[in-house]
């Protein structure tokens, strides 16, 4: 399955004041979960939860969070272009502005680990994250970040 199947045009958003790390994390959630009251506080905790064991900032200005929840049958990610870089604690220390968030369901872990190495796959290619960053607006950062899913981040 292709990585773009668990994103929806509405969960790719540019956040112009991302302020912190919890911020960002907290956004992703409500992305995430629709805007649900009653999933979005459980999704936040799960994301700060996995970030408090380590940095999901993998380098690069790109960040992952990512967390299990039996919230959803399907997994599901979100894609955030930040504004203003920030400090995710990322490994190469750069602040990061791309930030990719996924949850999958509990029992899928395969899968989630699967979409994760996609992920890591699909950013290290330079010019996808410079087309990322240099996209005029909401529309076309749409269009890259679903089209470019297509052909990378596949499970199998």
């Amino acid at each position: 399955m292709p990585f773009s199947d668990l994103l929806s045009a509405d969960r790719i958003v540019m956040l112009v004041a991302p302020g912190s790390r919890d911020v960002v994390l907290d956004a992703a959630a409500r992305l995430l979960a629709g805007n649900s009251p009653t999933t979005t506080p459980s999704l936040a905790r799960a994301l700060r939860e996995r970030e408090q064991l380590g940095s999901t900032g993998i380098g690069r200005g790109i960040a992952i969070p990512h967390a299990r929840s039996a919230a959803f049958r399907e997994p599901r990610a979100a894609f955030l272009r930040l504004s203003h870089p920030i400090d995710f604690g990322a490994v190469d220390g750069v602040p990061v502005d791309l930030v990719c968030a996924m949850c999958t369901p509990d029992h899928l872990v395969e899968q989630h680990l699967q979409y994760l190495a996609g992920l890591v796959e699909q950013f290290s290619d330079a010019e996808f994250r410079e087309a990322l960053r240099e996209a005029p607006d909401l529309p076309r950062l749409r269009a890259l970040m679903l089209e470019h899913g297509r052909h990378a981040g596949a499970v199998q």
